[in-house]
């Protein structure tokens, strides 16, 4: 394998570094369950800490409903019906005891649950980030040490270290194009205190050439992008299928109430939404604000989208147990957002995020993610902003 990288402290520190640069092992590295979805992630992240002298055991999680409710993904998705017999070769090949664990109550009342109550109340859920916390983490974790087992493996892009303060934490990976931090952010202490993540030290081409160079027949399979329970990304029909008494129409406003015309239903829409409002304005508009509570959807310009100061509740603190008023962190507002520079204050049990300069449409039931440097400081739910 080369020389080794070392950013995960639940593999560095059973290694010592010899004078001719070799890593010997210390001791046995205990009991690993990784989750495998089938992809090349999670089954390099197998073989490598197979190498590392670890006991590994293959696990997907069975998490798809009943086929008359759910359409679960048949092909790709993270833990669709594919991804048994995928994670399944790649296990035998890897020679690691393999079995598949049902789920199904958890991911139902956990994500599927919640995803739908979070729109019908006008918010933009993140159901992986749900997932992780509740489904791969609290779920996983609780039984794979009730079998004597001392970690939990994933294939995410991201590191485990644990920090001078005595805190665990996420640290970016090495690959800005993969990094995952921002979906792992509401883990707990205890949660990472027995999880490891051996593929945030390699880039996505190296853990492809590692799948080609073992022979991994999933080295090339592509990944999967869609939402494992919605794979035709239909939020909105997904949510009237499963919805008692369907999704109303109502009105879209503009911000003093005044109606600008008729919408599909509030679930068909998100706060910075442009594209398929239907309106004909004369001008770009964009959705700035949903109310459940009257059904309508509020329509503005550009400017109205724009907040310096965005306000989050559930906050889960990961590598700082308090903020710092006079730092400079850097926040991201959704996954795919760069981050920004801003300052925190606290009050009660919500954060104020303090942005440098106006983010772009802050949306309620999205995740906030702090960073300290390269590190998850903390993050929470959005509920609102100005």
């Amino acid at each position: 394998m080369g020389e080794r990288k070392e950013s995960n402290h639940l593999i560095r520190d059973h290694w010592i570094l010899c004078s001719d640069m070799e890593f010997i092992n210390k001791a046995h590295k205990g009991k690993v369950v990784v989750g495998m979805s089938g992809g090349v992630d999670s089954s390099v992240a197998a073989y490598l800490l197979k190498e590392e002298g670890f006991e590994v055991t293959g696990v997907t999680m069975q998490i798809w409903q009943n086929e008359e409710r759910y359409d679960c993904s048949l092909e790709g998705g993270c833990c669709g019906m594919s991804a048994v017999e995928d994670a399944r070769r790649v296990a035998h090949m890897l020679d690691i005891p393999y079995y598949v664990m049902n789920f199904r109550e958890e991911f139902n009342d956990k994500v599927i649950c919640y995803f739908i109550s979070e729109y019908l109340s006008g918010r933009t859920p993140n159901p992986c980030i749900a997932c992780n916390r509740y489904v791969k983490w609290e779920s996983l974790l609780k039984r794979s040490l009730a079998i004597g087992t001392d970690y939990i493996a994933t294939g995410h892009y991201a590191r485990i270290e644990r920090l001078n303060n005595g805190r665990y934490a996420i640290r970016n990976s090495v690959t800005a194009a993969k990094d995952q931090t921002y979906a792992l952010y509401n883990l707990t202490q205890e949660q990472l205190k027995h999880t490891v993540m051996p593929v945030g030290d390699y880039t996505k081409e190296e853990i492809r050439g590692i799948a080609e160079k073992i022979g991994l027949y999933v080295a090339n399979k592509p990944d999967s992008m869609e939402i494992c329970f919605v794979p035709d990304n239909d939020y909105a029909g997904f949510i009237e299928r499963h919805c008692d008494g369907g999704i109303q129409e109502g009105n879209f406003v503009d911000k003093d109430g005044k109606v600008l015309g008729r919408h599909k239903g509030i679930t068909h829409y998100t706060v910075g939404q442009r594209k398929g409002l239907g309106l004909a304005m004369g001008h770009p508009v964009f959705v700035t604000e949903i109310r459940p509570d009257t059904n309508e959807v509020v329509i503005g310009d550009n400017e109205q989208i724009l907040k310096k100061i965005v306000i989050c509740d559930n906050i889960n603190y990961m590598a700082e147990q308090e903020i710092d008023e006079n730092k400079i962190y850097t926040a991201k507002i959704r996954y795919n957002h760069r981050g920004a520079a801003c300052h925190l204050k606290r009050n009660d049990d919500k954060l104020y995020v303090e942005f440098e300069e106006p983010v772009r449409a802050a949306t309620p039931g999205q995740a906030l993610v702090v960073y300290a440097g390269e590190y998850v400081a903390m993050g929470g739910t959005i509920i609102d902003s100005m």
